[in-house]
């Protein structure tokens, strides 16, 4: 149980694609981790593109992001309306001023886009968002996952062991 009494919080809003939200919720509780899943409402089910749902623990409102030890992004079609709120944008600016870890798969990259982190950053994500990954500033690569300090990347659910092995090792070294 490497990652036992660490808090991470993961994000969540329709249409999220069910295995990036899951397995890595699974994992990480796995190996001891306390994973807090936060939507725009507290207590309301959330549903994937394949219809699994998920309930919210809390409102992004109510979310004391200092209390946290990492951030997960779930790909799907969900980054682009989480990326329109200003909280989330804020939990992904104060965790990169911090240093904290931020882990991002497939479309998920479109919310660090909108946070302004990726300014020479090197990452991965769904080669469908390569373009706006390099107009941001990143250093975009084809691989199964990248790991560019604390921000861990990657491209797919096929890639989802190595993401979450790569996630794991950057939250046990904090």
């Amino acid at each position: 149980m490497k990652l036992q009494g660490m808090n991470i919080l993961q994000i969540v809003s329709d249409d999220f694609e069910d295995l990036e939200l899951w397995y890595p919720i699974h994992r990480l509780r796995e190996e001891g981790a306390n994973v807090i899943l936060a939507g725009e409402k507290g207590a309301h089910v959330y549903t994937g593109k394949y219809g699994v749902p998920a309930k919210s623990d809390v409102a992004f409102e109510d979310v004391d992001i200092t209390s946290f030890d990492a951030l997960l992004v779930p790909g799907g079609w969900s980054p682009d309306l989480l990326r329109r709120f200003d909280s989330v944008k804020g939990f992904v600016r104060y965790m990169h001023e911090q240093k904290r870890p931020i882990g991002q798969i497939c479309h998920a990259g479109w919310v660090l886009i909108s946070a302004d982190i990726l300014k020479g950053v090197n990452v991965t994500s769904t080669p469908g968002i390569k373009d706006d990954m390099e107009n941001a500033g990143a250093i975009w690569h084809d691989e199964p996952v990248v790991v560019d300090g604390h921000i861990v990347s990657s491209r797919r659910p096929p890639d989802l062991p190595d993401y979450m092995r790569a996630f794991i090792d950057v939250m046990a070294k904090r």
